[in-house]
């Protein structure tokens, strides 16, 4: 059941979920807000970001209805054509802004007030403390700020054959799918690809027989975070190339389980770029840190410009970035946004340069007026 209240702009929405009695609250407030920080934001970036993913929302509803949708937000004044606005109208004034060889206005806190309205959104606490058990984030999330991971770009060294080094295959489609479109896909029973779990085939199940041609040989160290973080740049002897997540095997993230153990498996596809949020790997919205967060598109909708305020130590500042991107950590998740912070070679050298970075932040929806 969904129960909707609408007062003094703001909406409340609870969920009540009849078969586990759980009440999940949260709220979107539409807010009158002076920003008083800088914002330290790579406006050009930003832009390339909100161009790719409008041109995914251009495909309509019908093409993907699980993004292309507000949702629990149409209440408020959030509906798809006003996210498609908000982005085109970010892009439009960076082009005229470059044309005239001027600073950009969209890092002028006066502009950004005069031309979009806000919406704060405060998380969903109730069902975090679901989940907080020896979580200490999730224990301490505040009741105004959203829980802020972060997650990269993983570079790995790997090899076109299997060795002891490298031992674990990064595999594309199996071969009977590999020809089909995701739609037709859809509509055969019993496809490889549904059949095994992530422990089967680090086993070797799609070996013997042969059912799929591996891209890549990795440690499993690099195969769990490619994995995890959904892109590979890979080091093939100086040669590098990119591979992003196809379709995985039908087996949900499951948050209680430890990534080793997980179930769920990507089976991965070469590309050009570094891409997020797509219902198949030949469509897919292109990212770029510092200006992406990952979250739950499937609640929320795909596109939403959002504005962000980062609080260090002695100082805070704004950051503007596109919700343009998702992971199964995020189904039934809206208490926590996940930021695009760079590319590493490891998770020890993405802690030592992201440790500076806040845990929680506030977070609006920038809608233009």
């Amino acid at each position: 059941m969904y129960l909707f209240i609408n007062k003094s702009k703001t909406l409340i929405f609870i969920f009540l979920l009849c078969n586990s009695f759980n009440l999940h609250a949260l709220s979107f407030t539409e807010q009158k807000l002076e920003l008083t920080y800088p914002i330290n934001t790579d406006i050009s970036k930003l832009c390339k970001v909100a161009s790719s993913t409008k041109d995914y929302l251009e495909k309509g509803n019908a093409y993907d209805p699980k993004v292309i949708h507000s949702n629990v937000l149409a209440d408020i004044g959030i509906t798809a054509e006003k996210i498609k606005a908000s982005l085109s109208f970010l892009c439009k004034i960076h082009k005229e802004d470059i044309k005239a060889n001027r600073p950009s206005r969209l890092l002028n806190t006066n502009f950004i007030n005069n031309n979009f309205k806000f919406i704060n959104w405060q998380p969903d606490t109730l069902h975090a403390k679901k989940l907080s058990k020896n979580k200490k984030l999730l224990i301490n999330l505040p009741e105004d700020q959203i829980l802020m991971t972060k997650y990269y770009i993983h570079q790995a060294k790997a090899q076109l054959k299997k060795s002891s080094s490298y031992p674990y295959a990064l595999y594309q489609l199996p071969f009977d799918e590999s020809h089909l479109t995701l739609e037709q896909a859809t509509k055969i029973d019993g496809l490889t690809r549904l059949k095994y779990t992530k422990q089967d085939i680090l086993k070797g199940v799609l070996d013997k027989p042969k059912q799929a041609e591996p891209l890549i040989f990795l440690s499993r160290k690099d195969l769990e975070s490619s994995l995890m973080q959904g892109t590979v740049v890979a080091d093939l002897n100086g040669d590098k190339k990119v591979f992003n997540v196809h379709r995985n095997n039908g087996i949900g993230y499951d948050r209680k389980v430890k990534p080793y153990e997980q179930n769920r498996y990507w089976y991965f596809k070469q590309v050009q770029g570094i891409l997020g949020y797509g219902k198949d790997a030949n469509n897919k919205v292109t990212v770029i840190p510092e200006v992406t967060f990952a979250g739950d598109i499937y609640k929320l909708g795909l596109g939403h410009l959002l504005l962000t305020q980062f609080d260090y130590k002695g100082h805070s500042e704004y950051k503007m970035a596109i919700l343009a991107d998702t992971g199964g950590a995020f189904e039934d998740n809206l208490y926590q946004l996940d930021y695009l912070s760079g590319s590493y070679g490891g998770f020890k050298e993405y802690a030592d340069a992201n440790r500076h970075l806040p845990d929680y932040i506030s977070v609006w929806f920038m809608l233009l007026k």
